[in-house]
């Protein structure tokens, strides 16, 4: 394993031990509100500093975009390492005991991501990538599906609900692919939903209006299973523009032909 690998793996796992000690007491978790159903926890912000720890320590010069704590400096500096966090994807299943959420971690280098951890600490499931070398779970390499059929695909989904003002169209991007496939789920954790793009539970995945610490990770096992990420358009830019497809590669095809005209115009 890389050693920067190896460092995340060792700060998902600090983190996933403070969530999991407070699921087992999920009633008295302080709760707020940041926006409309859109909730952080004493827990997040407790992991996220546990994680942040762990990779300072290890490497004190790096830069950080994390989602409870925003960005450090140099962030756009193409030489700088920028670690990518979520500390709890998924919080509002974690707040009601709906064992749906995960840790992610991703490296970015010079503008590529080159390490990724997405920990399932509820089922302890580790999906880890390193650009170039494979995607695993548990140690075990991981692929995505050979189906080649929207039709006969599972397709993971998430709701718009940071910005409602996108529900209409969501109900017609709705309207355009469960006809079409074999089925449409919505988890509530993204970074977990292309982690199963990966290891082919999901043969694809699509949302609009995420944000990089929801699926920089995830992205890295993507493509390293052998699936293709890109924006509604097609284009590879869907880190900073936040609207993502994710499937096997003839699936993303299928996907993007009926998902294109959703695509941002700006």
């Amino acid at each position: 394993m890389h050693p920067m690998l190896n460092t995340a793996v060792k700060a998902a796992r600090r983190g996933a031990a403070i969530i999991n000690r407070a699921s087992f007491d999920i009633d008295r978790i302080k709760v707020t509100e940041k926006s409309p159903n859109d909730f952080v926890t004493e827990v997040d912000q407790a992991a996220e500093q546990a994680i942040v720890d762990v990779l300072k320590q290890a490497y004190p010069d790096h830069a950080f975009l994390c989602e409870e704590s925003g960005a450090s400096a140099n962030l756009h500096d193409e030489n700088e390492h920028v670690w990518i966090l979520d500390p709890l994807d998924g919080t509002t299943n974690f707040i009601h005991g709906f064992p749906q959420y995960c840790v992610s971690i991703a490296l970015q280098h010079r503008g590529q991501i080159t390490q990724a951890v997405v920990y399932d600490p509820s089922r302890n499931d580790l999906f880890t990538a390193t650009k170039g070398a494979g995607a695993y779970l548990n140690d075990k390499r991981i692929r995505v599906t050979k189906r080649d059929k929207l039709a006969d695909s599972l397709i993971g989904t998430g709701f718009p609900y940071r910005d409602m003002s996108q529900l209409e169209q969501y109900i017609e991007m709705f309207r355009a692919i469960t006809p079409r496939c074999a089925g449409l789920r919505r988890p509530g954790s993204a970074a977990l939903d292309l982690a199963y793009v990966a290891a082919g539970r999901l043969d694809g995945f699509f949302e609009k209006a995420l944000k990089p610490w929801d699926m920089a990770a995830g992205a890295l096992l993507v493509t390293e299973a052998g699936g293709i990420m890109g924006t509604f358009a097609g284009d590879s830019d869907y880190l900073y523009k936040g609207d993502v497809i994710a499937g096997t590669p003839k699936v993303f095809a299928q996907m993007i032909t009926l998902l294109s005209p959703f695509a941002r115009t700006v």
